[in-house]
């Protein structure tokens, strides 16, 4: 295509499938009120982090892999309630909505679970806290992914998701088997971890308010709200809706092997509980190194490459971890599960900054994320049904199975754009 030729299309375009052209990109450093805010969001992830890794109720409530799972499956609705409404929330409150609505969900939910009350308010506690992290997952990763260096910083921010999934097991792991403690007494160190988060992320965002972010969107997005173009308009809506379901697939593989690995490793490999609670936080561990250390090499190699190799290998330690019926072998092999799955989430943000134009990052980037975020209600809650009627050992046939649906997914993906190719989608 010539020079004229691309002038001359880009003539016809709406002012929406233009706003590509934008000046350079922020820096995590520059203007110097980003590190701050930067540093919030990072809180936050962790914050996110410690919430989804922290279950542990069947024995204290004394129920059915299927009953616990609704714990899982609850924050489904707010999920989805956070995919349609984060547009809304960014242009009338602006990210100072969010670091307050998300953090004061996470302190709700936390404060009830404390008191540990019946399982049926338990259940709609972490509702409130599934609209947060909803909430703030789209915002964020919005947010950090439209910045220079953004897979490297995307990597760290959802290494912090990773560091906080790491420290919760543990902590949870040695209160209730070293100190003898009921599961609740973790909520009281994530009430603080929450307080902190409302204060540190209301702070730094005040002055980002919905009329300082709309004056970055175009006429015509402020007109229609970006999401409806993303969702609904086929050069858009392909790129986005693929991405919101291979995040659906990723998180609730990330979550479900999260959740379920200690169960999996005392039912199924005769592990010690102590034991059993480390191969979780030796996954969570894995997906932290894997985000950080693999965020410097995906950039390099590319996107869209690089997560088919993760992919391939991932499936390779699930397999391990499956047939080989050895509680050692299981435990490094689900860390290098871990490991391989780590980029998957920050390499998606990446892939739709590259294929959208800008003035739909906010919107499709925060509908897939959040819509993404629905796999830790869903696939969880599927895996402890599928348990209670066949058995804990059914985890990793389901997640590989899964991880092969959600390749394909991926495969189906627009060819990624050269450096300084165009990047809006070719009608």
């Amino acid at each position: 295509m010539t020079a004229s030729q691309v002038n001359g299309d880009r003539q016809e375009k709406s002012p929406t499938e233009t706003s590509h052209v934008f000046p350079e990109a922020e820096r995590w450093n520059y203007p110097k009120s980003n590190v701050l805010k930067t540093f919030a969001t990072f809180w936050s992830f962790l914050v996110m982090g410690a919430n989804d890794a922290a279950y542990g109720l069947e024995t204290y409530y004394n129920l059915s892999y299927t009953i616990v799972s609704l714990v899982f499956l609850s924050p489904l609705g707010s999920y989805t309630l956070a995919a349609f409404l984060n547009h809304k929330i960014h242009v009338r409150f602006g990210r100072r909505g969010v670091a307050l609505i998300s953090p004061g969900c996470h302190l709700l939910a936390y404060i009830v679970n404390c008191v540990h009350p019946p399982y049926p308010v338990l259940v709609i506690s972490f509702i409130f806290a599934g609209f947060g992290n909803g909430l703030a997952d789209s915002a964020w990763n919005a947010w950090i992914g439209n910045m220079a260096n953004a897979n490297e910083l995307l990597g760290l921010l959802h290494g912090l998701y990773g560091v906080g999934a790491v420290l919760s097991p543990l902590l949870a792991s040695a209160l209730i088997t070293k100190a003898n403690v009921p599961w609740y007494y973790f909520y009281y160190i994530m009430i603080g971890c929450a307080a902190i988060e409302l204060v540190f992320c209301l702070t730094v965002f005040w002055d980002s308010t919905g009329e300082a972010l709309q004056s970055t969107f175009t006429h015509e997005e402020n007109q229609s709200g970006g999401l409806r173009l993303a969702l609904l308009k086929k050069r858009y809506a392909w790129v986005t809706w693929i991405c919101a379901f291979f995040l659906l697939g990723y998180v609730g593989i990330e979550v479900a092997l999260g959740g379920w690995i200690v169960t999996f490793m005392m039912k199924v490999r005769d592990g010690e509980a102590f034991a059993s609670g480390m191969t979780a936080t030796g996954f969570w561990l894995g997906i932290t190194c894997g985000r950080v250390i693999l965020g410097f090499i995906t950039p390099r190699v590319g996107e869209k490459l690089t997560i088919i190799l993760y992919s391939l290998l991932a499936i390779a330690a699930g397999l391990i971890l499956w047939l080989v019926p050895n509680f050692y072998a299981s435990a490094v092999a689900v860390s290098f599960q871990g490991f391989f799955l780590g980029p998957f989430f920050p390499a998606t943000v990446v892939v739709a900054t590259k294929l959208l134009p800008r003035a739909l990052h906010v919107s499709a980037i925060g509908f897939a994320a959040a819509f993404g975020g629905g796999g830790a209600a869903v696939l969880p809650f599927a895996v402890g049904a599928i348990a209670q009627a066949r058995g804990v050992q059914v985890l990793q046939p389901f997640i590989i199975g899964l991880s092969g649906g959600i390749l394909l997914l991926w495969m189906l993906l627009p060819r990624m754009p050269k450096k300084g190719e165009d990047t809006t989608l070719n009608a």
